[in-house]
C-alpha cells in the first residue's frame, strides 16, 4: 500500500513540464485508492464464503499494481519540475519518508510485540512456528526495519507481510528523483525502458505470473510507476483542461457508460488473470483505468466524489497496512473460542487450491459474517492509525523539511 498511492497529500501547486499546474487533486483517485486496499484484505482472508473463493477475490492482490500506477502518476504530477537542486531531493525524501515510515514501524512494534506474547501464552501458540521464526525472525526483522524486505535481499514475506510494497515503492521515489534531477526533461525515456522492459522480464524470470513480492517486487514497482509518470507527463494538461470543460456536466451520459463498462473490463480481467501470465498486463489495465476516471466525467465519479468514499481513500494506506495484523488476531480470537465452543467458527479450509485456516469451516455463513467483521475492525483500527500515528507524523516530517 501503497506509498504515495495511497495517500495523494499533494503539494503546493506548481508549474510541470508542460505548463500546467502541479498538485492538483484527483478526488476521484483518492476512493479509488481506499477500494483497491479493502479488496487486497479481502484477498488476504481465509473464509469459505463465496466472496472470498470468488475468482474477482483471488485475483485481487493485482490492486496493489493499481497503487504503483497511481504513486507514478502523483509523484509525477506533482514533482516532474521541482527536484532540480540537491535540497529539493533532500525535501522529497524525507517527506516520502514520514510518509510511509511510521506507521511501518508501528505495525513491525505490534507484530513483536505479539510474538513476545506468544512466547508466554500457550493458548497463541496454535499449530504454526514458534515464536520470532518462520517469517517473523530477527534477521526479517532488520531487513523491514531498513526498509528491504521488497528488494529481493529476502526468500520469503516477512512480519507485516504487505509492505514488501511500501519497501519497493520508496526506492521507486529514491530512483524517481535521482534520474529527474539528472536528466532534467529527458527523464521520461528512461521511464518508458523501465515500463516497455520490465513486463518482459517478468515473463522471463517470475514462476508465479505477477505475484511476485519479496524477490521481483522492485522490477514490478518499478513497472507501474513508470506507467503512472508517463501517463502525468503526457497527459496531465488534456486530463486538466477535460475535467474543466467537463465540471459541467457536458457528456455526463456518455462518461457513465464508459466508467461502467471500464469496471466490467476490471473484474473480468482480474478474475481471469489472477493465475496466469496474463497478469502481467495489470498495470496497463489501472492505467487506462487511472486515465478515464482522472477526469471525473460519469455518475460513478461523482458517487466515488462522496463523503464515505473520499474518507475511504484517507483510510486507504492505513487499511493496508494494518488489515493483516487485525486478521491474524481475528483468526486467533476464534481458534481459542473454537477450541472452547467447538461451534465451527474457525478450522481447516482450502481457499483458492491451497489448505489455510480461516472462518466458516462448518458454514459459510459464519464466514461471510467473519468477512464483514473484519472489513468493520479494519477501517476503524484504520481510522486510528490515520488519525493519530499518519496525519501527525506526516505533518511533523513536512515541517521538518522546510528547514532545509
Amino acid at each position: 500500500m501503497t506509498e504515495a498511492a495511497l495517500l495523494n497529500l499533494a503539494p503546493a501547486p506548481a508549474a510541470t513540464r508542460a505548463g500546467t499546474m502541479a498538485g492538483e487533486r484527483f478526488l476521484v483517485l483518492d476512493s479509488w485508492r481506499g477500494i483497491c486496499a479493502l479488496l487486497v484484505a479481502l484477498f488476504h482472508f481465509p473464509t469459505t464464503s463465496m466472496i472470498s473463493q470468488s475468482a474477482f477475490v483471488g485475483g485481487s492482490y493485482l490492486f496493489v499494481d493499481f497503487f504503483f500506477v497511481l504513486s507514478g502518476f502523483v509523484i509525477a504530477s506533482s514533482y516532474g519540475s521541482r527536484l532540480s537542486e540537491p535540497d529539493d531531493l533532500a525535501r522529497f525524501a524525507l517527506v516520502r519518508f514520514g510518509r510511509i515510515y511510521p506507521l511501518h514501524v508501528l505495525m513491525l512494534a505490534a507484530f513483536a510485540a505479539f510474538e513476545a506474547l506468544r512466547q508466554v501464552v500457550p493458548q497463541l501458540h496454535g499449530t504454526g512456528a514458534a515464536p520470532f521464526t518462520a517469517g517473523f525472525d530477527l534477521k526479517s526483522l532488520v531487513a523491514n526495519l531498513l526498509l528491504l524486505q521488497g528488494m529481493g535481499v529476502e526468500d520469503h514475506l516477512s512480519w507485516n507481510a504487505p509492505s514488501w510494497s511500501i519497501s519497493a515503492e520508496f526506492f521507486a521515489y529514491l530512483l524517481f528523483a535521482g534520474v529527474v534531477f539528472a536528466t532534467g526533461r529527458q527523464a521520461w525515456i528512461w521511464f518508458a525502458a523501465g515500463a516497455a522492459t520490465a513486463p518482459f522480464f517478468l515473463l522471463a524470470f517470475s514462476t508465479r505470473h505477477m505475484d511476485v513480492s519479496f524477490d521481483f517486487g522492485f522490477i514490478r514497482c518499478l513497472y507501474g510507476f513508470s506507467l503512472g509518470a508517463l501517463l502525468a507527463w503526457f497527459q496531465h494538461d488534456s486530463i486538466a483542461t477535460a475535467r474543466q470543460a467537463l465540471s459541467g456536466g457536458a457528456g455526463r451520459v456518455a462518461w457513465t457508460l464508459a466508467e461502467l463498462a471500464m469496471i466490467l473490463v476490471i473484474v473480468l480481467f482480474v478474475s481471469v488473470a489472477g493465475t496466469n501470465d496474463t497478469g502481467i498486463a495489470a498495470p496497463v489495465v489501472f492505467a487506462l483505468a487511472l486515465y478515464l476516471f482522472a477526469h471525473e466525467g460519469g455518475l460513478v465519479s461523482a458517487l466515488l466524489r462522496s463523503r464515505p468514499m473520499l474518507m475511504l481513500g484517507s483510510l486507504s494506506y492505513s487499511i493496508y497496512m494494518v488489515h493483516i495484523f487485525v486478521q491474524g488476531r481475528m483468526i486467533n480470537v476464534g481458534g481459542i473460542l473454537e477450541r472452547k465452543l467447538g461451534l465451527g467458527i474457525i478450522g481447516d479450509l482450502v481457499l483458492r487450491g491451497e489448505p489455510a485456516t480461516g472462518f466458516g469451516a462448518g458454514s459459510a455463513w459464519i464466514g461471510f459474517a467473519a468477512l464483514v467483521a473484519m472489513l468493520v475492525a479494519v477501517v476503524i483500527a484504520s481510522w486510528f492509525t490515520w488519525r493519530f500515528v499518519e496525519m501527525p507524523a506526516l505533518a511533523w516530517f513536512r515541517h521538518l523539511s522546510k528547514r532545509i
